[in-house]
């Protein structure tokens, strides 16, 4: 990642701290968060673990109690600061120069941030670096084949503050066939798992009815064979 653009990433999350958690917890963002809770528990029991781009440390602490240790990265001091009003062990650091040894955890897990990450075949080398043979790596990327990409084309980007929209960030949106090409050697994508397959906008989480049959659908079709079709495609890899 270039100097300017971490810089740019960087202000970027620091403002959006602010608003950060204003819908996190419940509708839409909270069903994305709770499908990716519900998968990293099968991975993170007993485990040592790495989250690579915390944020506020909303999904840091609800493993807490289940995983031998947990530490959180993120770039950002702002988001930094909620994440430290939870008590979690965390630093700020660059997805792509871990300052950690080499084999340090069991588990190393990523969610919505490797899609701003410019140079991202060396944050996946880092990932790999830090994770201990036999261990694995949850990493999800932005699709392009889903919805979310659709509606993001037609829709435009969202805003995260009064004055700074979605366009201000790098974004990548990564094709799941060239998912396996671009993770370092000793490792191989064991499974894909699809979050927001089946929602066409995040206000339909709002609708009584339809929120509810709309959170059952997503949670059927995370592991189906429709999970390619994810708006967020997340690689089950392990280190061999």
């Amino acid at each position: 990642m270039s100097q300017e653009t971490r810089q740019e990433n960087r202000a970027y999350y620091d403002e959006f701290s602010a608003w950060y958690e204003k819908e996190r917890h419940r509708g839409y963002h909270a069903m994305l968060d709770d499908l990716e809770v519900d998968l990293l528990k099968k991975y993170a029991a007993g485990a040592d673990v790495l989250e690579i781009g915390c944020g506020t440390g909303l999904i840091l602490e609800r493993i807490q109690g289940i995983n031998k240790s947990a530490v959180g990265v993120d770039l950002s001091v702002g988001m930094l600061q909620g994440a430290i009003e939870r008590g979690l062990d965390v630093v700020q650091a660059d997805a792509t120069a871990l300052p950690f040894a080499d084999e340090s955890f069991d588990v190393v897990y990523s969610f919505k941030v490797l899609a701003h990450i410019e140079d991202i075949e060396l944050a996946l080398q880092e990932a790999a670096r830090v994770t201990r043979p036999g261990g694995h790596m949850l990493l999800e990327f932005y699709n392009p084949l889903s919805v979310r990409y659709l509606a993001k084309r037609l829709g435009g980007p969202g805003k995260i503050s009064d004055a700074t929209h979605e366009s201000a960030v790098f974004t990548r949106w990564d094709h799941p066939l060239n998912l396996p090409a671009m993770l370092p050697s000793g490792v191989s994508v064991e499974d894909f798992a699809g979050v927001r397959i089946f929602t066409p906008a995040a206000f339909v989480h709002k609708l009584p009815v339809v929120g509810s049959v709309m959170r059952r659908l997503e949670f059927i079709g995370r592991d189906s064979a429709l999970k390619y079709f994810g708006g967020f495609l997340i690689a089950i890899v392990k280190k061999r």
